[in-house]
């Protein structure tokens, strides 16, 4: 795990102080299927230094988790990832990532709690992998974007193409993602901000 430890307490880095003008605070979801790249995403968005809880993986998954498509992957979240992003000087994001093994969705519950919505973060390559995940948001009640992740030679399917293969329904966004840099995943999290706004909204009649 990525824990810091010192005989010495120093207290935060000062990088890590939320800012002053802070006025507002909102916890988001980030989910997905194994391997999609939700610690990837968390790390590359986040201002602080991004807290993690990757543990190599054993045999003590073999035949439990479902590694197609993902097998030089060498090391999976046990617990959750942890980060922070401003969106403007009063507002703060705090940014969680499950685990993406179904052995870990229990950890859901306490992740979820406080959580305004989610990022449902999905590889093109291995779809199947994310309906169980957007299944389980949807018995929720959970408000949720989708981002597909751009992977080498993940296939670019049309929104509509994606959206039936998904079978979301037509008013959750759809937004392309590269999660391993800092734009495009802000992008997706100001995709998040901005439907939560739309649903909170009153309807014009």
């Amino acid at each position: 795990m990525d824990f810091r430890s010192s005989d010495t307490v120093v207290g935060p880095h000062h990088a890590d102080l939320l800012p002053a003008t802070a006025a507002t605070a909102v916890k988001v979801v980030i989910v997905g299927g194994f391997g999609v790249g939700k610690t990837t995403l968390v790390g590359s968005v986040s201002e602080i230094r991004p807290l993690t809880t990757e543990e190599t993986m054993t045999q003590a998954g073999a035949g439990i988790d479902d590694t197609a498509g993902v097998e030089r992957k060498t090391s999976t979240t046990v617990a959750m990832d942890f980060g922070r992003i401003s969106i403007s000087d009063e507002l703060v994001l705090y940014v969680f990532g499950t685990p993406g093994q179904e052995r870990f969705w229990f950890l859901w519950n306490g992740l979820f709690e406080g959580a305004l919505g989610a990022v449902v973060l999905v590889d093109t390559r291995r779809l199947e992998v994310s309906f169980d995940v957007i299944g389980r948001l949807e018995d929720r009640g959970v408000p949720f974007v989708v981002a597909a992740n751009t992977f080498p030679e993940s296939p670019a399917y049309p929104t509509e193409e994606l959206r039936a293969a998904l079978d979301l329904p037509p008013e959750v966004p759809i937004v392309a993602c590269d999660a391993r840099t800092r734009e495009s995943s802000r992008d997706v999290l100001m995709a998040l901000m901005r439907y939560l706004y739309h649903l909170s909204a009153p309807a014009v009649h």
